[in-house]
């Protein structure tokens, strides 16, 4: 099993959005938990150890760490249209 942190100002976000988006994230958190390999993980180009997950409209952005098993999630963004 992993560890996975969730720190800075990624929990007070992730505290505003919709009850049900919460569960969405927090249940794709959990499966980061078991393998964040499985997921759709994309490694961030000219960034160490950055990668993102996409969760429908939401992008979580984290450091991974293979040796220690351990993930640290630093942004949680709701992607809209104007966000690229």
């Amino acid at each position: 099993m992993w560890q996975v942190h969730v720190v800075g100002n990624a929990r007070k976000r992730l505290k505003r959005f919709p009850k049900f988006d919460q569960k969405r994230i927090l249940d794709a958190l959990e499966n980061l938990r078991r393998n964040p390999f499985v997921l759709d993980i994309t490694k961030l180009k000219g960034k160490d150890n950055t990668w993102r997950l996409r969760i429908g409209n939401y992008r979580l952005s984290f450091e991974l760490f293979q040796k220690e098993k351990a993930v640290f999630i630093y942004e949680v963004k709701r992607r809209t249209s104007t966000t690229y």
